[in-house]
């Protein structure tokens, strides 16, 4: 199957993908701020630059677009059928970068938490319940 979008119209659109700020990003912040919890974003100095930091806890949360790190068996998460070869190794690579990251910090003593698109997507479910009840327990 072809591209909808013309080459250049693509390259648009995939240009305006933000990787900061997004909106699964957001409401988890609103979420933790709600609760009392004070962080930090995207700190530069730690591995992976995490999207949120909260350092009175020494934990960290990434939050995973669904496509962008390959969530298996996720409804958001589809190989593209052009470029296949292409777009099966940058997922990969995120994969791996992804665990190398998590490992890093938890040798650092960090604690990483990593949450998925589609479960903050999912109005159902509160992500940000889970998170805020291991940090509760970190707390005591």
């Amino acid at each position: 199957m072809t591209d909808v979008f013309s080459k250049k119209k693509r390259s648009e659109v995939m240009a305006c993908i933000k990787s900061k700020n997004t909106m699964p990003e957001l409401v988890i912040r609103k979420a933790l701020f709600a609760n009392g919890f004070r962080f930090r974003v995207h700190n530069k100095k730690l591995p992976g630059m995490p999207d949120i930091v909260l350092p009175k806890y020494k934990a960290v949360i990434f939050i995973n677009g669904c496509f962008w790190h390959g969530h298996k068996n996720c409804k958001y998460f589809r190989l593209p059928m052009t470029r296949t070869s292409f777009w099966k190794n940058k997922i990969e690579s995120n994969r791996a970068r992804d665990k190398r990251n998590a490992r890093a910090l938890r040798y650092m003593n960090w604690k990483v938490f990593t949450l998925w698109e589609c479960k903050i997507k999912n109005t159902y479910a509160d992500p940000a319940r889970s998170v805020i009840r291991k940090l509760l327990r970190i707390k005591k």
